[in-house]
Order: C-alpha cells, then sequence, then structure tokens
C-alpha cells in the first residue's frame, strides 16, 4: 500500500491540478498490477516523508493490528478515517432489505479478537434522508445551480439540525466525527471545511424564492393538499453576542424574555396542513403589521384564499389590503371592548372536548361577520391574572401610602404622582379599574393620605374574563365552521415552538446578515422534512411528537466489528444495529429499510 501523486485536469474549466491516491500492488498471474483503493483528493497535506508511516497505519487498522509506538496525532486521524472508508468503500451486501434476508455465510473466527469501533449515529439519517427524497430536495437543489458537493452539504445542515440542532459548526463537528450521514450519501466529510458549509447556506438564501415555491409544489403533489386556508404569523429568536454587523439585528419584543439581547424576526406562512409555503427574516424591531403585504404581494395563493393570522398583524389597513386583492379573512380583533350575550351564543366543542359559547353578530351592512367567543378555560386564567395584577398593583399603592407615614418616606406631591404612574405602567393595564385618591396639606406641596377605589369598566378582561372576538369577511359559514378554522393557527404555534426548541433556531451566533438568514433557512427547511415525516406516520396511527420520534431515531448506530479468522486475515464487517421494536414500526410506516447503510465487508 502506497500513496501515489497525480498529476490531473478538470474536464470542465480545463485546470490542471495534482490529486492523490491510495494504491495497492496486486499480483494478477505473472504480472504486477496497482488497484487504487481510495482518491484522497487534491486537499491531502501530509508531507512525503510520512506517506509511508500513514499506509503502514492504514494496513494495521485495517488488519486489526496495534501499533508498537503510537503515530503523530495528525497520522492517527487521517490513518482512522482512511481506513474506515476503505471498509465503507467495500462492497455492500445490499440483498437486507426490510423483509428480506441475507446469504447464509459462515466464518471461523477467535473470539477474543473481538473489537467494535467508530460508532456512528444513522436513525435520523436514514430517516430525514428518506423524508428529503420524497421531498425532492437533491432535484431542486441541483435546479439552483448547486454543485454534488454543496448539495451533500446543504442536505447535511438539513439533517443536522433535525437530529443534532446547533450551530453551523456544531453541525460540522457532528457530519465529521458523530453521524453515518456521510456514508448514506458517500461523501467523506471529514475532509470538507467548515466553509464549505457555509457556502452552501449562502446558495440556500440566494435562492430561496425558487427553493420554497418548488418545494411545497412537491408538497403539494406528494399530499395533494387543497390550498384553500393561508396561515401567517411571526416569532423573533434572538443573538448570542451583540452581532453589530447586521442591520436587522435589533433590540425588540421577545417572545423568548430575552430583551437583554438583538433580535431578528422570522415570518411565515402556512398552508392548512402545516407545511411552509413562504418565509421572510425581518429585523427584530418590525412591527407585525407592516410585514402582511411584502410576505402575500407575489403569492401564488388561490383566488378568494382565506388567511388567518392573530390580532398583531390584522390592522384596518391589512384587512383592507386583503379585501382589495381579493383574500378572505378569519382574524382576532383589536377591538379592545370585550361583550358577550350567553342568551344568543351557540355551543360548540374543542378537540379536547372543552364547550366554547360563540354570539355571532353581522355586521349592518352584511359584509362582515364577528364571533364573540366565550371559554370556561380561559375565564379562569384570565381571572387569575386579573387577581394577581391587582393584588401586586394594590400592594404598591399601600407601600407607598405607607410611606406617607415614615419620617423620612416620599411626600412630595410630584414625586408621588410619578410613582404612581410607574406603577400604572407595569400593572399590565389593571390600573385603569382603579380611581386614585390623595389628600394634601394646605401648601398643596406634600401628601398627608393615599387612598384608592377599584371601580372596574365595563367591557373589559376583569368584567368580561375569557371572551375574546373573531372577525371575518366570510360571512356564509356557521359559527363552529368559522371557529374551528381560527383554531389552525395553534398549529402555527406548534409550528414555532417545533422550530425554537426541536430544530435549534434559537439562538442565532452569526453576526452577518447572509449567514443569519441562512440559519433561519435551513431551520424551516429542516421542519419541512419534520413535518413530511410526521404527517406519514400520523396517517398511520404514530402521532408522537418530533423529539419523541428523535428519541426513538437516535439510538441505531452504524457500528464496524473486526475478528482474526483462523488463516490470519482480519475481518471487518460494518453495519448498523439491529432496529429494536419501536424504530423496527417506525422504518416499516416509512416504508424504508431497517438495516441502513446496507452491510459492508473487507478482508486483509
Amino acid at each position: 500500500m502506497f500513496i501515489r501523486q497525480t498529476k490531473t485536469r478538470s474536464t470542465t474549466t480545463g485546470e490542471s491540478y495534482t490529486t492523490f491516491r491510495l494504491v495497492a500492488s496486486e499480483r494478477v498471474g505473472k504480472q504486477v498490477r496497482q488497484r487504487t483503493l481510495l482518491n484522497l483528493g487534491r486537499g491531502f497535506a501530509l508531507v512525503k516523508d510520512e506517506w509511508p508511516l500513514l499506509c503502514t497505519r492504514i494496513e494495521q487498522l485495517v488488519s486489526g493490528q496495534g501499533s508498537l509506538l503510537p503515530e503523530a496525532p495528525a497520522i492517527e486521524v487521517l490513518a482512522g478515517r482512511y481506513a474506515a472508508r476503505l471498509i465503507a468503500a467495500s462492497k455492500a451486501d445490499s440483498s437486507a432489505p426490510l423483509s428480506g434476508a441475507t446469504p447464509t455465510e459462515y466464518q471461523e473466527i477467535d473470539v477474543n479478537s473481538l473489537e467494535m469501533i467508530r460508532p456512528r449515529s444513522t436513525g435520523v439519517e436514514h430517516a430525514g434522508l428518506a423524508a428529503l427524497s420524497w421531498l425532492g430536495i437533491d432535484d431542486i437543489l441541483e435546479s439552483t445551480g448547486m454543485n454534488a458537493g454543496l448539495r451533500a452539504c446543504a442536505m447535511g445542515s438539513i439533517i443536522a439540525r433535525m437530529a443534532c440542532p446547533g450551530s453551523e459548526l456544531s453541525t460540522w463537528r457532528w457530519l465529521q466525527s458523530r453521524s453515518a450521514f456521510g456514508e448514506l450519501v458517500d461523501v467523506d466529510f471529514e475532509g470538507i471545511p467548515l466553509m464549505r458549509l457555509y457556502r452552501a447556506s449562502d446558495h440556500l438564501v440566494r435562492n430561496r424564492e425558487k427553493i420554497e415555491k418548488a418545494l411545497f409544489k412537491r408538497i403539494n403533489d406528494l399530499f395533494s393538499f387543497p390550498a384553500t386556508v393561508t396561515l401567517y404569523d411571526l416569532t423573533n429568536t434572538y443573538f448570542e453576542g451583540d452581532a453589530s454587523s447586521n442591520k436587522k439585528a435589533q433590540r425588540g419584543h421577545s417572545q423568548e424574555k430575552r430583551s437583554d439581547c438583538p433580535l431578528v424576526t422570522l415570518g411565515l406562512v402556512l398552508d392548512g396542513s402545516g407545511f411552509v409555503r413562504r418565509s421572510r427574516m425581518f429585523a427584530g424591531n418590525v412591527s407585525e403589521g407592516s410585514t402582511l403585504e411584502e410576505m402575500l404581494t407575489g403569492f401564488d395563493a388561490p383566488r378568494e384564499a382565506m388567511v388567518i393570522m392573530d390580532r398583531g398583524i390584522a390592522t384596518e389597513a391589512n384587512i383592507s389590503w386583503l379585501i382589495a386583492h381579493h383574500y378572505r379573512y378569519l382574524v382576532v380583533s383589536r377591538e379592545h371592548t370585550r361583550r358577550f350575550d350567553a342568551e344568543q351564543a351557540t355551543e360548540t366543542t374543542t378537540a379536547s372536548d372543552e364547550p366554547i359559547k360563540i354570539q355571532r353578530v353581522l355586521s349592518d351592512d352584511g359584509s362582515e361577520v364577528r364571533l364573540y367567543c366565550y371559554s370556561e378555560k380561559r375565564q379562569e386564567k384570565e381571572s387569575a391574572m386579573t387577581r394577581r395584577f391587582s393584588e401586586r398593583f394594590e400592594e404598591g399603592l399601600a407601600k407607598l401610602a405607607a410611606g406617607l407615614e415614615k419620617p423620612r418616606g416620599n411626600k412630595k406631591r410630584d414625586k408621588l404622582q410619578e410613582k404612581i404612574g410607574r406603577l400604572k405602567e407595569k400593572s399590565h393595564g389593571i390600573g385603569q379599574h382603579y380611581t386614585i385618591f390623595t389628600a394634601c396639606d394646605e401648601s398643596g406641596t406634600n401628601v398627608t393620605a393615599l387612598t384608592w377605589e377599584k371601580t372596574p369598566r365595563d367591557g373589559t378582561q376583569l368584567t368580561h374574563p375569557g371572551v375574546y372576538c373573531l372577525r371575518s369577511n366570510e360571512t356564509r359559514w356557521d359559527e363552529a365552521q368559522l371557529w374551528q378554522t381560527y383554531t389552525m393557527l395553534t398549529d402555527l404555534e406548534a409550528v414555532f415552538r417545533c422550530l425554537k426548541s426541536e430544530l435549534g433556531m434559537r439562538p442565532v451566533f452569526h453576526h452577518k446578515e447572509e449567514r443569519t438568514e441562512g440559519h433561519l433557512f435551513i431551520t424551516v427547511l429542516a421542519y419541512q422534512a419534520v413535518q413530511a415525516i410526521r404527517k406519514k406516520l400520523k396517517s398511520q396511527g404514530i402521532t408522537a411528537s418530533w423529539t419523541t420520534l428523535r428519541e426513538t431515531l437516535s439510538v441505531q448506530q452504524r457500528i464496524t466489528t473486526s475478528f482474526k479468522q483462523r488463516d490470519g486475515r482480519t475481518l471487518n464487517i460494518r453495519k448498523a444495529t439491529v432496529a429494536e421494536k419501536g424504530l423496527h414500526d417506525i422504518y416499516g410506516k416509512l416504508g424504508i429499510s431497517a438495516t441502513p447503510g446496507g452491510i459492508q465487508k473487507l478482508t486483509m
């Protein structure tokens, strides 16, 4: 075994370059021929004097021999990598499908020589690769001009986000040292630099619109969902660091309570099945209502599709825009006054059998309907909140009143009014229900007494807990149909939870805007693959969350097992561990093999 340096020329660019190959000499009859075992690529950088040491160490690893003296770390790393590639490159036993049996083969071995090395995870990778295949990701990326190497990096980034969420740096480390994904796609990720993953991310961002459009068309063909409902909402994620070079990294209202960090906002348009149709990154301080037109302009939704939005986006301007562009809408009303007449309400139930009462009110001109909804469970929650806010507000007032009795307590009227004002600002709106009286001394500058009276305002959360209002221009539907359609927004909230908690959208470690956008877009693509897997499983009775599915899938590993044979040669077998029952059931319902990667055998 030796390393040969060869000069060659690119067939596409005509560029001359040097490549390196691991070669073995073999005797065939009376002739000695050289056979290429591995192409080491043009990036092979080990100095020539150490090539024989590397070849010797590779032979030792493949033949199961120990080294008397440990080699240099660089040689050990390369030897382990190339020995693993030799085994993986050996002819696979492809006769081991989900239901088939492998041919019987017996070998006489020394059981004391058994060694199991290079465990690599394969379950999530196997299922994720199947999902990307269903979605036609490889063909879609190729249509954008992505070469095979970048496509492998892009798919590796997507599946890493499904299996081991983190930054692109952690993805690179995972692909190199913990995952068998490279074996499944025949790519040596140990030889791929980190920058290649960033280049793949940049390419995805540049072709985002084309990828999203082609991907959703494929999803629609695959699952045949009627595209009549469009969900739209926003969420944000925070940065680790100040991200000073990213103009969209701005301070804003953090949904994770991380107001100490700059944010970016992700807007998603989904169809009723929960798949993403369009995604965009906005500044962290963007006004929700200002994003709708940008997201839906040029959007190929069917005419008169229904758009469902939360109250933050449902401004009068946005509703007027939807009407002008022939959209139907179902939104949470921004009106502040609550009202509900139980005698005019009808009752329906949620998916969890919780009763909901709905009062339907048609506008005078018949163009819009309002649904005033009452939930007993929501009433309990809101009543507890207002009770807690009221107690906290009254405690603050009592503290100010007690200070008037202390010698050094603040008694100045102007200062006291400022403190009352700050107390109201922090009261979550509960301060509007209190009338506060102050008695002053003869000079009018010092307060001598502070009292208050609780006077609830009608039509508020305090007087009408558990009541909220929906509005729609779909006047032909009854109360139950409108309300059941609105509950799809809870599915959108589940999407955001999946993106953030299960697929690692937060936090963002990048400082450049395009890299931040790439991080978010890779997470969205990973969600599409997860959603495809869950849809297939749900149709066959498995409704587990991705976290639960990932735990089941992640148990399976690919391992190389080495044995010494009676004739002195070493038998190396690389295959996946046996899928346990839960994992086997998932594979069966997904229609994929329970032995990902097949079986590789190498005898030396």
